[in-house]
């Protein structure tokens, strides 16, 4: 299998934290709550945070482009000094808000709809990559909304992995609909490729190694059909399909 883990979609179960982090005192933050409406991406904006990524496209078939948002604080406090130890110094904790606004009637202006505080996850280990890529962790897709993490450890530990969300407007909330993750094991090589499509309730393993092209497919129908709301997700990088 080529190694495409950067470029191809991903998700899947935190793995083990290392000792590092455990280290750091993070402090706890408020989040505020954001404007129920504005003119432009911008104005849902709060003080003292940035609008950190965004995009466009129409989440609920109205023929007009709606907005997801990426927001992150920017406060001097929530960085912090880690020069005895390993990973990113300064370490920055700063938290994201995701959040989305329907393009109103009029045209004007742009309602509030989903402001969620957990599927994009506060960084804790300063060994661990950002797991949010402001070039490419939001889309809007054939009107869905996908969101893109990543998993990377500088140091005590071998599993790299991404991990996409689908998501779609559907009877007034947001569902998911497809959950991808893409993961190697940088020691032994082995790949692994969930992909689950929960319209139809199938999901596809593939699984190889990096040293060859052999890959081994499997598919099999999810053992229980329920709805999932952005809102039942949490930290995007511990989700875990089968619970």
């Amino acid at each position: 299998m080529p190694l495409l883990l950067w470029l191809t979609l991903g998700g899947g179960t935190l793995p083990a934290a290392d000792a590092r982090a455990q280290d750091i005192a993070i402090a706890d933050v408020s989040y505020p709550g954001l404007p129920k409406r504005a003119a432009s991406a911008d104005g849902f904006v709060p003080t003292g945070w940035v609008l950190e990524a965004q995009a466009s496209g129409d989440l609920n078939q109205d023929g007009m482009d709606d907005l997801a948002l990426v927001i992150r604080q920017k406060s001097p406090a929530n960085v912090i000094p880690n020069s005895e130890g390993l990973g990113e110094d300064p370490f920055d904790t700063n938290p994201r808000i995701l959040a989305v606004a329907f393009r109103e009637k009029s045209g004007t202006d742009y309602a509030l709809q989903l402001e969620d505080h957990a599927l994009i996850p506060r960084r804790t280990n300063p060994v661990a990559e950002d797991p949010f890529d402001k070039d490419d962790g939001i889309a809007i897709r054939r009107g869905s909304m996908q969101v893109r993490l990543r998993w990377f450890l500088s140091a005590g530990g071998w599993e790299t992995f991404t991990a996409a969300y689908t998501f779609r407007h559907r009877h007034g909330r947001f569902e998911l609909i497809g959950y991808d993750r893409d993961e190697l094991h940088r020691g032994s090589g082995a790949t692994k490729a969930v992909s689950i499509n929960y319209l139809t309730g199938k999901v596809k393993v593939t699984t190889g190694n990096i040293q060859d092209d052999a890959t081994k497919v499997r598919q099999k129908n999810l053992p229980r059909r329920r709805d999932l709301l952005i809102g039942d997700i949490g930290n995007g990088l511990q989700f875990d399909p089968d619970r």
